[in-house]
């Protein structure tokens, strides 16, 4: 008999207060262990404002060599940088029909809001500038700039949490303002973009959106989107896409499409961040403290 997975850590939404809490108290367990350390040593990585110019070393980092520099004095010279003390985060959710969709406990949209509250949570926490953008099939829905302070993130939060899911009606695509994204948090910043990431093609503002922020990208799966249920012939499912209950038939046919699909999500996914540790995958039945936990761990 196969194990009971573990219920979901909260269902949205109903008080997001009440879910704060509830959240943070799970949250300053694991902060007071490896959560909180491996957070900021993922998100502030080495030190990335520049302070001055000095002299190439054997075992320095290749990377940092100024070429300019070198090529005027004729010997080897490299940049040299100290730890930035503020770290800036801001989120990008990507709230599209699609999440609306779950064989489960919960929806794939109210886990990414879960994914999403600890993180900024965890900005509160470590005093970090933290702010998140909604974006939905009919525009940006919601947009607060990077601030700091427990109580102005616990209402960023809060907000994020108790925001309504966009209409069936207003279509499947979002445009993401990228320009206005670089001029919201300044260079260097970590932007968590948030969705489910369909299959499609590389946003043309991609390029430049990763020159000027550190990218992660965080996705959420339904475990019929991993694998259809086994020895079942015909089951219906609720299509947030269509707007309708549709019946899926479980035969070779559609395996096959079901796998095309996978790969060409996976291709697109990793398009998008060729990197493991750039990118984290988690299930609806996950406990998603544990997924961030493994998250930061492998960095």
């Amino acid at each position: 008999m196969s194990a009971t997975p573990p219920p979901p850590l909260l269902t949205l939404p109903s008080a997001p207060f009440a879910i704060l809490r509830r959240l943070e108290w799970h949250l300053r367990g694991a902060s007071e262990g490896v959560l909180a350390g491996e957070y900021r040593s993922a998100f502030r990585g080495r030190g990335i404002e520049f302070d001055q110019v000095v002299k190439y070393a054997f075992g320095d980092d290749v990377r940092d060599i100024d070429w300019n520099v070198t090529a005027r004095l004729g010997e080897p010279y490299r940049k040299r940088f100290i730890e930035e003390r503020e770290v800036t985060v801001l989120l990008v959710f990507e709230d599209t029909p699609s999440l609306q969709f779950g064989s489960g406990m919960r929806t794939k949209r109210e886990a990414l809001l879960e994914l999403a509250g600890l993180l900024l949570l965890l900005g509160a926490m470590n005093r970090d500038r933290s702010g998140f953008i909604r974006t939905t099939p009919a525009g940006v829905a919601e947009c607060i700039p990077p601030t700091r302070g427990r109580g102005a993130l616990h209402h960023a939060a809060a907000r994020l949490l108790s925001s309504p899911p966009p209409p069936i009606t207003a279509g499947t695509q979002t445009a993401i303002p990228w320009a206005h994204l670089r001029r919201l948090a300044p260079r260097h910043s970590i932007l968590v973009w948030l969705n489910d990431f369909p299959p499609r093609p590389v946003p043309a503002e991609w390029s430049a959106a990763r020159s000027h922020f550190h990218t992660l990208g965080f996705r959420i799966d339904d475990p019929w989107e991993r694998s259809l249920p086994p020895e079942i012939e015909s089951f219906p499912a609720y299509d947030p896409i269509a707007g309708r209950l549709i019946y899926v038939e479980n035969n070779a046919a559609s395996r096959a499409a079901h796998a095309r699909w996978r790969e060409e999500r996976e291709a697109s996914w990793q398009s998008l961040f060729p990197s493991t540790t750039r990118r984290l995958v988690a299930s609806t039945n996950d406990i998603l403290l544990d997924a961030l936990v493994r998250f930061f761990s492998k960095k």
